[in-house]
């Protein structure tokens, strides 16, 4: 099984000319709500890639966490452990001018309320993690999952400090390429060179960590060792997403015994399939389209 513990909300996302400016106001036509969270994402993402997946979180009493809820209800995602409380369901509002450049605020609401009390990891379960929730709950959600025999995984994103007891309990740990060189400064390694620092953080916590490099693919560490996969050769839509279509699959791969050569392939399948269609969530590919495209994907 796998267990995502993390973030769920709603995106309201507008397409203006331009950017309002302090005091402004700004009309526009139309706007769009779309299902996100990083948490709600990567469950969607290892749920449509093949997995059990139960996601554990927190939404408001109210209608956007049922819209929030939506597309995991319909890929079959186990809801037991998420919980309904008094603070709202998380909301983002982004707006987008006609450059592509985009303003979002960010308010986490129901977020703030997930604990690890919601948590019920088992021998053998994946644990799943990004950074979105209280940090506190993050390292506990490391703490238990660890204590239970469970594999721990991190995103670590958005980027914060982790604490060194957290990294020695993680079995593995994602980044992509400003993650890993905000971890590298963090850890005092050298941050130009992020294939050294991986490397790096790899021997100093014993665990895998895997480095996504958007367009050209990914790459993973393990026991001294280098495994590089392309990526999909495709003209991208929109790539808000695509991180979390890697992640989710390439967990679902991780469940299923893949190896870890084959667990890069599957994820950069997935991340480059999600960038076809505009959303985090509407472009995240199924079992048998990312199966379809695995071919595609060279090891290098």
């Amino acid at each position: 099984m796998v267990i995502v513990f993390g973030s769920i909300g709603l995106d309201i996302v507008q397409s203006v000319h331009a950017l309002p400016r302090a005091g402004e106001t700004v009309l526009t036509e139309d706007y769009i709500m779309l299902p996100g969270g990083k948490g709600a994402n990567q469950a969607l993402a290892a749920a449509r890639a093949g997995a059990d997946v139960q996601f554990v979180g927190s939404v408001g009493d109210d209608d956007f966490g049922q819209r929030a809820l939506t597309n995991l209800k319909s890929a079959g995602v186990d809801l037991s452990a998420v919980a309904k409380g008094s603070r709202p369901t998380a909301c983002a509002t982004i707006s987008v001018d006609h450059r592509g450049e985009n303003q979002i605020v960010v308010s986490s609401g129901a977020n703030l309320a997930t604990t690890t009390g919601q948590l019920q990891p088992h021998q053998g379960d994946l644990v799943l993690q990004q950074m979105e929730i209280t940090p506190a709950q993050i390292w506990a959600g490391i703490d238990l999952a660890h204590e239970h025999g469970a594999r721990t995984i991190l995103n670590a994103a958005p980027f914060q400090a982790i604490p060194v007891s957290a990294l020695e309990k993680l079995d593995t740990l994602i980044v992509n390429e400003v993650e890993a060189e905000m971890m590298a400064a963090d850890l005092g390694l050298d941050h130009q060179d992020l294939h050294a620092a991986c490397a790096a953080i790899q021997a100093r916590f014993d665990l895998t960590v895997v480095l996504t490099l958007g367009g050209q693919g990914a790459a993973a560490f393990r026991q001294g060792e280098r495994f590089m996969a392309g990526a999909l050769k495709i003209t991208a839509l929109d790539t808000v997403g695509a991180g979390d279509a890697f992640v989710g699959a390439y967990v679902a791969a991780l469940s299923a015994d893949m190896s870890l050569a084959d667990c890069l392939r599957w994820g950069s399948v997935a991340g480059g399939l999600a960038c076809l269609s505009p959303g985090a969530q509407d472009g995240v590919p199924g079992h048998e389209e990312i199966a379809a495209r695995i071919g595609e994907i060279s090891l290098l």
